[in-house]
């Protein structure tokens, strides 16, 4: 049990990686705080975990900065301690080149994916240092890392939450807590498919075709394999990781 007793708070928790993270971490021990926008998806969530009395479930908003603040405290409240943070609420925004965003597509993306997750550093930290212990783990990509046509709004998003997550490091890490960045490469879930809707709307399957070519390992990742490694960040056996950057990509962003 490599969470026994640890309290954890998911953001985007019932997305795919978000619910394949609660999945992995319940069956690992730790109590955990679902947080989502529907209430409705989180019941359904809930109730396929079928964990009541290890789980609960918080509608908040990531931009919402008293929810944020409120589902932090429903973690201490409810299970006693705040071990971990899994920073996973996001949007991959439109696909089109960059002098095609109106500035409100711009800004959408970059709010949600960089101020949503500041948000929760700024409230969880706090508490994880009065700890002194803890795990943030906040989603970036591997379009965090490098560039990726037409992507240029989610791209830059991820881009900075790599860069909060290093200086949040630098400025905590003497406080006993540690701020990692998780990075996926393409994964088999809901964004991809959007990603090749959009990209290619004649022939999306084309685009994935494409995609998992360029991957040396030839395929997509598994929601299930993106949770394995927020797993290892979560634990202890990640003690002495702290302001990394690590990819879950299939080698995707190696050439």
């Amino acid at each position: 049990m490599r969470l026994k007793g640890k309290s954890v708070v998911i953001t985007g928790a019932t997305g795919a990686i978000g619910s394949a993270t609660a999945k992995r971490f319940l069956s690992e021990g730790a109590n955990v705080v679902l947080v989502g926008r529907s209430e409705d998806k989180l019941r359904t969530l809930s109730d396929s975990l079928n964990q009541t009395k290890t789980s609960t479930t918080y509608v908040a908003e990531a931009l919402d900065e008293v929810a944020v603040k409120q589902s932090l405290d429903c973690c201490i409240n409810t299970f006693g301690s705040l071990d971990a943070v899994f920073a996973n609420a996001g949007t991959e925004g439109a696909v089109k080149p960059i002098d095609a965003y109106s500035v409100e597509e711009f800004n959408h993306t970059l709010t949600v994916n960089v101020t949503g997750v500041w948000l929760y550093l700024k409230y969880s930290l706090p508490l994880m240092k009065e700890q002194e212990r803890g795990s943030f783990i906040a989603v970036a990509s591997g379009a965090g890392v490098v560039g990726f046509p037409g992507l240029g709004p989610y791209s830059a998003s991820k881009h900075a939450v790599i860069g909060l997550v290093k200086t949040a490091c630098l400025e905590n890490a003497a406080a006993g807590v540690r701020i990692n960045a998780l990075a996926p490469g393409p994964v088999d879930n809901r964004m991809m498919q959007s990603l090749a809707e959009q990209s290619n709307p004649d022939d999306p399957a084309g685009f994935t075709e494409a995609v998992m070519s360029a991957n040396p390992m030839g395929r997509y990742g598994s929601n299930e394999e993106i949770a394995n490694l927020a797993l290892f960040l979560a634990s202890d056996e990640s003690s002495y990781c702290n302001g990394g950057v690590y990819l879950a990509d299939g080698g995707l962003t190696s050439g």
